[in-house]
């Protein structure tokens, strides 16, 4: 069955309007453990200087955005809880979650590894496409798609298993541990769905079963809303925090973006290569940040900071992206800037 360019339009906006309503708000850097907080960030309740509402009307919007929270992890909690029900041992033992510090540090000992908490395990670039590349992408996981998206990415079938799993129970762990509630569905609430969805709805699409297709189509939607709620979560690691005012004027524009938000979440949206280099970036950037947990020493990363600079690039807009080579390969290091007017920032 063909479907239209409407279709895919229309998956899209669907994906971003449930994207937007995952929008939970939640202070990572200092909620306490253990306690769950109702309280929104003041930054989140106000746009002036940081202080408790006093009005009626502000109290009221906090209560309202905290209870909007509340809901959205009682349902992601329940979803990870329903669908952990339908994985049988040995598996369910595999994919258990392990204190941190479990797994070693070596190549074969985090590729094998089971989610980690509270803080989850560092996964550079590098490793993860080395695990990756000889299992025929299986390790990384088939981000599937419904079937006009998978036209556009017909190289990019693989199966959902290590990598997405864990990440996804590590920040559904953490989040847990650090704020008393969750705005992603674990790992077991990521993946069963869409692979029920796949195994169910595959053959019935096959044999020309009404339903079969629409049910493929959902799965695939499914993984894409959790890719896209997956770069949100990464991004609230890196708020947009300006420098202090002492040093303020000593920061170049260039310095003050290494502080913001570095993924552009809707572009997972988008058509190859562009959903691979935001996918990369989350990769990489999630392992940064593990690594600032554990006070492991940042960088090391040979493949996102020396051959695929892009990787480990400040926050970028897309015309920036393609009007600076620099930034692609190791070998385009040295190329100038396109100056094409097209290419130039508003």
């Amino acid at each position: 069955m063909s479907v239209s360019r409407r279709s895919y339009a229309r998956c899209c906006v669907l994906c971003c309007a449930f994207a937007s309503a995952f929008q939970a708000p939640s202070s990572r850097f200092h909620a306490l453990p253990s306690i769950k907080s109702h309280a929104l960030p003041s930054s989140r309740l106000s746009k002036g200087p940081l202080h408790a509402p006093s009005s009626r009307s502000g109290a009221l919007q906090a209560s309202s955005s905290s209870a909007n929270a509340d809901a959205i992890s009682d349902f992601c909690i329940g979803t990870n809880e329903f669908w952990s029900q339908f994985v049988v041992e040995p598996f369910k033992s595999i994919a258990e979650i392990r204190p941190k510090g479990t797994a070693g540090t070596g190549f074969f000992d985090v590729v094998t590894a089971a989610p980690e908490t509270p803080q989850g395990i560092p996964r550079p670039v590098w490793l993860t496409i080395l695990a990756s590349a000889p299992s025929g992408l299986i390790w990384y996981g088939w981000r599937a798609r419904p079937r006009f998206l998978r036209r556009l990415e017909t190289r990019r079938r693989r199966t959902l298993f290590r990598y997405k799993y864990s990440v996804e129970e590590e920040l559904f762990q953490y989040e847990l541990a650090t704020e008393g509630r969750v705005s992603g569905c674990g790992g077991f609430g990521t993946l069963l769905p869409f692979v029920f969805g796949v195994i169910i709805g595959g053959p019935l699409s096959l044999l020309r079963v009404p339903g079969g297709e629409t049910l493929v189509e959902a799965a695939g939607a499914w993984i894409l809303l959790g890719q896209l709620n997956l770069y949100r979560r990464v991004n609230e690691f890196y708020p947009d925090d300006e420098p202090p005012p002492a040093s303020r004027d000593a920061f170049r524009e260039r310095d003050r973006r290494r502080l913001r938000r570095p993924l552009h979440a809707w572009w997972a949206l988008l058509p190859p290569p562009l959903d691979v280099v935001v996918g990369l970036r989350q990769v990489h950037f999630l392992s940064e940040y593990w690594k600032k947990e554990r006070g492991l020493p940042a960088g090391g990363d040979v493949v996102a900071e020396e051959w695929f600079p892009f990787i480990a690039a400040p926050r970028f807009t897309l015309k920036e992206f393609f009007r600076t080579p620099s930034m692609w390969f190791w070998f385009t290091k040295d190329m100038a800037d396109f100056a094409y007017p097209i290419l130039q920032d508003d």
